[in-house]
């Protein structure tokens, strides 16, 4: 099975979307992770720059609304959209921790028809206020719609249970059995983020991380998948930590993000 390195396009601060594309093609990644431009102009722009510089397309989405209804509307908005730049997937933020689980399904579900009718694959990703926001909410989603597919993002998790997961045991893994794309950012129980996944005081966080990503390796790898996509999602202020008064960021993102790269080039079995 072939790793395959994504770079979000978050973050990322040169002037423009040509320079920061080309950046990410020159750290030896091979698609950015992104949402796509709502005028056509702008889409055929990032069209010719994705085919010119040699990036596939991870297509991001985040569904919006007052209601249900208006979640289920904007999916398919941004999902039609999506598939005309013919992305390897979409990735979505979908549903809102605060609709119930019924209501959350609703939106699934219509994502699901619009996956099987446009032929582009989608994965709703595990974030905080989201559907998937826990691994409770999660699990039993699963259990509703066992073909769901997710975006790997356990370090939200980490945060909203306040722990290294480790009372979560079966519900991470049904999760890993149903995940199809990664994000490798590491979180810990009091946030999102660590300050540097370098850094030793994180290294429990950074292992138990680890353990995860690889047993959706050997997941997926079992499962006969030619490709698994990975894609290490350091984000900037204020997921990361500035230091006082001066807002100055304590790490460059760019450098954390290949470290990631890396340490997963090395540490992951295939």
């Amino acid at each position: 099975m072939e790793i395959k390195f994504v770079h979000g396009l978050w973050g990322l601060d040169l002037p423009s979307l040509e320079a920061n594309l080309r950046l990410i093609r020159s750290g030896g990644f091979e698609a950015v992770e992104m949402g796509v431009p709502e005028a056509a102009a702008d889409q055929e722009k990032l069209r010719g720059l994705l085919g010119e510089i040699g990036l596939g397309l991870i297509a991001q989405q985040w569904t919006r609304g007052a209601s249900p209804r208006e979640h289920a509307e904007s999916f398919e908005q941004q999902y039609r959209r999506a598939i005309a730049l013919h992305p390897l997937f979409v990735n979505s933020h979908t549903g809102k921790d605060w609709f119930s689980p019924a209501e959350n399904l609703t939106i699934l579900r219509r994502a699901a028809e619009l996956a099987g009718e446009g032929g582009v694959p989608v994965v709703h990703e595990t974030h905080r206020g989201r559907a998937t926001f826990s691994a409770t909410s999660t699990a039993a989603l699963l259990e509703e719609l066992p073909e769901l597919k997710l975006a790997a993002d356990f370090s939200h998790w980490c945060c909203v249970h306040e722990s290294l997961l480790e009372d979560q045991k079966e519900r991470v893994e049904k999760a890993i059995r149903r995940s199809f794309h990664i994000h490798a950012r590491v979180g810990h129980p009091e946030a999102p983020q660590v300050t540097d996944p370098r850094a030793p005081e994180w290294r429990a966080a950074v292992e138990a991380h680890l353990g995860w990503w690889q047993a959706i390796v050997d997941r997926r790898r079992d499962g006969g998948a030619a490709v698994l996509t990975i894609c290490p999602e350091f984000g900037p202020p204020p997921y990361m930590v500035r230091l006082p008064h001066t807002g100055k960021p304590i790490v460059e993102l760019w450098e954390v993000n290949r470290y990631m790269k890396d340490l997963l080039q090395e540490r992951l079995r295939l």
